[in-house]
């Protein structure tokens, strides 16, 4: 499959998800405080990051851009106009970029709509809800998968920077990003440029930063689907008070 038909793919799923929230008034109110709880969960999760000069930028380019509570329909719609164009307007390795974030957002979206027809989230017992919800679902593989997807994007990211002109180029296309539609394409792959680019001009930095991501979040899946119901709600409660 190439990489347009890809991108399509993947838009076509995230719209058939929107479509169903958008007809079951529940489920949408269900998926959106699940996305509020994930964010504030990753922003506990990664307190210290964020307070960190050294690191700060790149855990709020994730948070922003990957963990979001944010409506990326803007985004979503732009991918399915332009998919085709991503590959004659944009080098190959960013099209691929393009591609794999288009991808983590259809299993990411997949994976909040099965919690939310299981539960809405009780605002005055998340934790628990969040919980019940994440073990009725399963599907640890794809939660695997998912964290492996945004490891892999941020891995490529750091490969990119350290591409020469690349960035150059990716600047001069602005003007025809913009003109093709893909504005919002075009922000996310400059701001994911410029921060790990940052990272990357002290040596092994960004190394270490998807390294603390990896070790947190594959420690929390592997809580959430082994540790008593009452440890993991803990825990999340423990995460979610640290939180900025």
């Amino acid at each position: 499959m190439n990489t347009a038909q890809s991108i399509r793919d993947a838009v076509a799923e995230v719209q058939r998800l929107r479509e169903e929230s958008r007809l079951v008034p529940s489920i949408a109110i269900a998926v959106t405080r699940i996305k509020r709880f994930q964010a504030r969960r990753f922003a506990g999760s990664y307190a210290d990051l964020l307070a960190s000069v050294d690191y700060a930028a790149a855990t709020r380019f994730f948070l922003e851009e990957l963990y979001s509570d944010r409506d990326y329909a803007e985004r979503d719609a732009q991918f399915a106009r332009i998919a085709g164009a991503v590959e004659k307007l944009f080098p190959k390795d960013i099209a691929q970029t393009a591609e794999a974030l288009a991808r983590l957002h259809a299993l990411t979206e997949s994976l909040d709509h099965d919690m939310a027809r299981i539960d809405a989230l009780d605002p005055s017992d998340e934790s628990a809800g969040y919980v019940r919800a994440w073990r009725s679902v399963g599907r640890r593989q794809d939660r695997q998968g998912q964290l492996e997807r945004v490891l892999a994007i941020g891995a490529e990211m750091i490969r990119l920077t350290r591409l020469p002109g690349l960035r150059t180029m990716l600047r001069m296309m602005r003007g025809p990003a913009a003109a093709a539609g893909m504005s919002s394409l075009q922000r996310f792959l400059e701001a994911g440029f410029d921060t790990f680019g940052a990272m990357t001009k002290q040596r092994g930095r960004a190394e270490r930063f998807l390294q603390t991501i990896e070790q947190r979040e594959r420690s929390l899946i592997g809580l959430l689907f082994d540790a008593e119901p009452v440890a993991c709600e803990t825990e999340l409660q423990r995460i979610l008070g640290q939180a900025r």
